[in-house]
């Protein structure tokens, strides 16, 4: 027999068991529909922390400051590649390579409208079918690998490109100060290889005119065939060697080595710790010589000083080994002419 209070107690649990149900009651298990995206794509992502405008596709012309990038390499079948027309540009060539299917070189691979400023090109390469036998260059691709039209650029840096094959000229921005070129490579242009202000650890090698031409070289090496291997007002270990022009040439020249095969090996107005060498002609030629050593394997000078050279050494196969005005502790030997002329009587022979 149920007590009124286990009649009581049922009659609330069941009571509580019918408001659960209502409470808990589940609806459709049917999805309303497919499953939409709920967050940022990868690309959205990427364009908000990096907001360069991509390169996919070439002839292309930057016309709006900005920063731009190369997303794969780009060909074209004449003209210019990329054309610079404003100012306050970065483009990063991403480690991608820029190049032309021209018959006959033309056009250039990246292109300064005149009078451009604050441009910033790096990490990529320019590539044209030019080679050179004998001296002359022929074949297809570019003129030119970074160049400029009209009025020179300014505030201009190029780092860590690499260009080979041109007609004319590999990279040309203009010897004024505020040009640099950093880590570059130039290889068989037919006329300059590399033209800045400032030009710091490059390499311009088979070059028709020049190797290197620039207010200061550092770190460098140019090779030309018929102009100068490195034409500098000054050059700080620098190498240059040419066939038929000066080796290098400088205002200033500190430990550096010019080599020619029919001109001046070094010729500067004033050369410190240098070594020149030259098949026919003087191998070091300066106005004042510290601590040089030249050699010439004809008819010439192994070192000649204009004026004073100091603790330097001079040897010529069959001419004179060493000339200077005034000479202090310096040697000169040679292999059928004089050993040292020296012009002012009161000199200080080599010890």
């Amino acid at each position: 027999m149920k007590t009124p209070i286990r009649l009581a107690a049922l009659l609330l649990l069941s009571t509580l068991n019918s408001q659960l149900s209502t409470a808990f009651a589940q609806g459709s298990l049917t999805p309303p529909g497919a499953p939409a995206p709920t967050m940022k794509s990868l690309d959205e992502v990427y364009s908000k922390l990096d907001p360069r405008t991509p390169i996919a596709s070439a002839p292309f012309t930057i016309s709006a400051p900005g920063s731009y990038y190369l997303t794969t390499n780009l060909t074209v079948a004449t003209g210019d590649a990329i054309t610079i027309a404003t100012n306050g540009v970065t483009l990063d060539l991403n480690g991608f390579t820029i190049s032309s299917t021209a018959a006959s070189a033309t056009g250039t691979g990246i292109l300064f409208t005149s009078g451009r400023s604050g441009v910033h090109i790096f990490n990529g390469f320019i590539i044209g079918g030019v080679t050179v036998s004998a001296g002359v260059y022929s074949g297809s691709g570019f003129s030119d690998g970074i160049t400029y039209n009209g009025f020179s650029p300014v505030n201009v840096r190029v780092a860590g490109v690499l260009v080979s094959g041109c007609f004319s000229s590999g990279i040309d921005i203009a010897s004024v100060d505020s040009t640099v070129v950093e880590s570059c490579t130039v290889k068989t242009v037919g006329s300059y290889g590399i033209t800045a202000g400032s030009v710091t650890r490059c390499a311009a090698l088979e070059c028709g005119i020049s190797g290197i031409t620039a207010k200061t070289a550092s770190d460098c090496s140019g090779q030309s065939g018929s102009g100068h291997g490195i034409y500098a007002s000054t050059a700080n270990n620098c190498v240059g060697v040419s066939d038929a022009g000066i080796g290098l040439l400088a205002d200033a020249a500190n430990n550096c080595f010019g080599g020619s095969s029919s001109s001046h090996g070094v010729d500067a107005s004033s050369a410190n710790n240098c070594y020149g060498y030259s098949g026919q002609n003087r191998g070091v030629q300066a106005d004042v010589a510290t601590s040089c050593k030249g050699y010439c394997g004809g008819g010439s000078y192994g070192l000649y000083a204009t004026w004073i050279a100091n603790t330097c050494y001079g040897y010529s196969v069959s001419g004179t080994g060493l000339h200077a005005y005034i000479a202090n502790s310096c040697f000169g030997q040679n292999g059928g002419g004089n050993a040292m002329l020296i012009d002012h009587p009161y000199n200080m022979p080599y010890p």
